[in-house]
């Protein structure tokens, strides 16, 4: 991506979202968390007994309505946004209630207290221009233990030009398959029209 171009039509800068969140360009914020958020927990909780507090990195978190679900459920949830107009909404939409832990920092540089049992994906990879690309995965595991879950939604279209950016299927299979196995992978029922009938739920395993 040229760096001559202003801060704010970069979106591998904070400033390209404070500028989307500022003016309400926002149509991937959804309002809710999507069904198949609600379906995992119940089914990894439902494995660790229903006595587990499972440990959940939101990167990209936005507005913060699926890190705000999750910490309801009574997960362990760092919430994470570069952006800070970003997260000035999430603090908005978590309100006085909020257990978690919500930060204005870099994904790929921040240092978390200890590993994440779970990271989960909702437009995020597709808000990351494609030079970002070869470092998701790689970061993605450094973030987690052997047996660590990456799950969540991805945008899957051939789609260059963004955000969001799409990703073909081979190419996020040749993007995780060096660190992680695929263990689910269905269509998405409730997507929002700027993704509709083009995500997929997956559910990643750390190798």
């Amino acid at each position: 991506m040229s760096s001559d171009k202003p801060a704010h039509q970069r979106p591998e800068l904070p400033d390209f979202w404070d500028h989307r969140f500022r003016n309400g360009a926002i149509p991937w914020d959804a309002g809710q968390a999507p069904q198949a958020l609600r379906d995992f927990a119940d089914d990894y909780r439902g494995q660790a007994g229903g006595t587990d507090r499972p440990r959940v990195l939101v990167p990209g978190c936005g507005s913060a309505w699926d890190a705000a679900w999750l910490d309801a459920q009574e997960w362990d949830v760092t919430a994470l946004d570069f952006s800070a107009a970003a997260v000035d909404a999430a603090r908005l939409t978590l309100g006085q209630h909020w257990h978690g832990q919500l930060l204005c920092e870099d994904f790929f540089t921040f240092t978390p207290d200890a590993p994440f049992d779970v990271i989960y994906e909702r437009a995020f990879l597709c808000a990351l221009p494609r030079m970002l690309w070869p470092a998701y995965a790689p970061r993605m595991a450094q973030l987690m233990p052997p047996g660590g879950l990456l799950a969540g939604c991805f945008f899957l279209a051939d789609r260059p030009k963004g955000p969001p950016f799409g990703i073909l299927p081979q190419q996020l299979d040749d993007l995780l398959t060096p660190y992680f196995t695929r263990r689910a992978d269905r269509p998405v029922e409730d997507s929002l029209p700027v993704f509709a009938g083009q995500e997929r739920w997956q559910v990643w395993q750390r190798r």
